[in-house]
């Protein structure tokens, strides 16, 4: 059995096992290519990661997914068992146990004593494919990019991306206070081929002499780690990871690389483009010097969707760039509509009558005229009324997106009428008001969906935004975010109390003000106590150029 967070392999790994194993073995895999062999199982799956059922409770959600587990099992495990030699599965109870305890933090003995009665199965052996979450993340992002993967976020996604270091901490203690059945395997540096031929391997010795044995002849897949304690280092030390992970996880190098200025970045962006064009531009947004531009025109048709979301920052004003939206208007539409978001200008409107009618409707948000107005009223009419989109999901995300940042009562009229279906992007669309009503709504919702409530108050300097942060900062990394170029005394307080936790995010929240006395003594602290961390190295490279 294989267990670990979000991003970390598993699935791709036991697969890979399985596939080695069958080479003498009769082996059953219950999730064989990433699906449960129980339907039952992958729709509850589902119901558990639809964003709309985030009022779902802690102690529902435990439930609910024990009541997966258990399906599995009775369903699928338990006759696998009876007919092959090895029965392999991704995630069991103990995944519920953890984003019980460590995730929502219920009682551990309440929780306990649900995961014991579930189900009498328990595996011989358990694999916890470890892994960095700062990597698990950028991995699982490319994951979503080389598929074209653009569902919404998932509900387990609403509490932010510190989720997973409470997880990751939460399978590492399991896996220490049940030593004689949890392996572990760090799958942060490791080679994938050669992960799998050694779990495999430990796989064959546990059937022959025992878990300890498996464990004896396990190899240590840790390398040294770099190390960086000043700026000038930071950036030498990035580009040396970025060179190692070229070879072998490229995606993984390009990702890493994504908005570094330099000639040196440039360059390697430039090796890297041809192996994963997607990732090289995606990564391209926020730079606008001649290097980037090349590799936009060079990369337009391998990856137009990335290209057309790179020109949403500054390099959307380049003199290169109403050619290229133009171009991309009618191959990547909803790409081309994000990059004009709440722009008024000439360009923009020719655009989006160039757009098909959905990504003409989110490129909207944050116009408050009557020309933008009576374009969502025809769009809506033509949808057939607010009532059928009380019933149409795609439908309701996207008219919540086109009154993003609006203020008045037509806009909060629709979002109170579409919050039932669309619930996080009626959420969404408070972003950066500052009215009573948004305000509510937050309150309401920051305990179900912390992360979209720090995104909706990036930037504002207002005392709710404060109490709200300082109400989630301890578990929610984007309340860091949120802070993005605030000054003052109680932007830093929260930063400095977020140092060990979140070095990265940290000094990416300081902005413009990286470059202030007070910003390079936080990036000197922050790499005295992270000399190691790749995602810090690329935020002081970022800030320091």
């Amino acid at each position: 059995m294989f267990e670990g967070i979000d991003g970390g392999g598993k699935t791709t790994l036991s697969n890979l096992v399985a596939q080695r194993l069958r080479r003498d073995l009769r082996v059953e895999h219950v999730r064989e290519g990433g699906k449960f062999a129980s339907r039952v199982t992958q729709a509850i799956r589902e119901l558990g990661r639809d964003a709309r059922n985030f009022a779902l409770t802690p102690r529902a959600e435990l439930m609910l997914y024990l009541a997966r587990e258990v399906q599995l099992v009775d369903e699928a495990t338990r006759p696998a068992l009876a007919r092959a030699d090895v029965v392999i599965a991704d995630r069991f109870v103990y995944t519920a146990e953890v984003l019980a305890v460590h995730g929502r933090g219920l009682a551990t003995t309440e929780v306990t004593t649900l995961v014991t009665s579930a189900t009498d199965l328990a595996p011989d052996l358990i694999v916890l494919v470890d892994v960095d979450p700062q990597v698990a993340r950028a991995r699982r992002r490319i994951a979503k990019l080389v598929a074209r993967d653009e569902r919404p976020p998932s509900r387990k996604g609403l509490a932010g991306a510190a989720l997973q270091q409470r997880l990751r901490a939460g399978y590492r203690e399991l896996a220490e206070r049940d030593a004689a059945r949890w392996i572990v395997v760090d799958n942060t540096e490791a080679d994938l081929e050669a992960l799998a031929d050694a779990v495999t391997n430990a796989i064959h010795d546990a059937l022959h002499g025992g878990v300890a044995a498996a464990r004896a002849r396990l190899p240590s897949f840790a390398i040294e780690p770099l190390a960086a304690h000043d700026r000038a280092s930071a950036k030498a030390a990035l580009l040396e990871w970025i060179d190692r992970r070229s070879g072998r996880e490229p995606g993984l190098a390009a990702h890493f690389l994504g908005g570094v200025p330099g000639d040196e970045a440039a360059e390697r962006r430039a090796a890297l483009a041809e192996r994963v064009p997607v990732v090289v531009a995606a990564g391209l947004r926020w730079l606008s010097d001649a290097a980037a531009w090349q590799l936009r025109h060079r990369l337009v048709d391998r990856a137009p969707a990335e290209i057309a979301s790179s020109l949403s920052g500054p390099a959307g004003l380049h003199a290169d760039a109403p050619a290229l939206l133009r171009a991309l208007a009618l191959v990547a539409p909803r790409q081309v509509g994000r990059a004009v978001v709440a722009r008024d200008d000439e360009l923009a409107w020719e655009l989006r009558g160039m757009l098909p009618a959905d990504a003409m409707m989110r490129s909207l948000g944050g116009l408050v005229g009557e020309r933008a107005w009576m374009l969502r009223e025809r769009w809506i009419a033509d949808r057939g009324g607010v009532e059928r989109l009380q019933t149409d999901v795609p439908g309701a995300i996207i008219a919540c997106a086109s009154v993003s940042g609006l203020t008045d009562d037509r806009a909060w009229q629709l979002r109170k009428l579409l919050r039932e279906v669309a619930p996080v992007s009626a959420l969404a669309s408070t972003y950066l008001e500052t009215d009573d009503r948004a305000w509510r709504w937050r309150e309401r919702f920051i305990d179900r969906a912390p992360k979209t409530v720090m995104k909706s108050i990036s930037h504002i300097d207002d005392p709710r935004a404060w109490s709200l942060r300082e109400r989630v900062a301890a578990h929610c990394e984007e309340a860091i975010a949120s802070l993005f170029a605030l000054d003052g005394d109680d932007a830093y307080a929260l930063r400095v109390a977020a140092l060990e936790r979140w070095p990265a995010t940290v000094i990416k929240s300081l902005g413009p003000l990286a470059r202030s006395d007070r910003g390079r003594e936080l990036i000197d602290a922050a790499l005295a106590r992270h000399p190691s961390n790749i995602a810090l190295w690329r935020e002081v490279t970022i800030r320091s150029s």
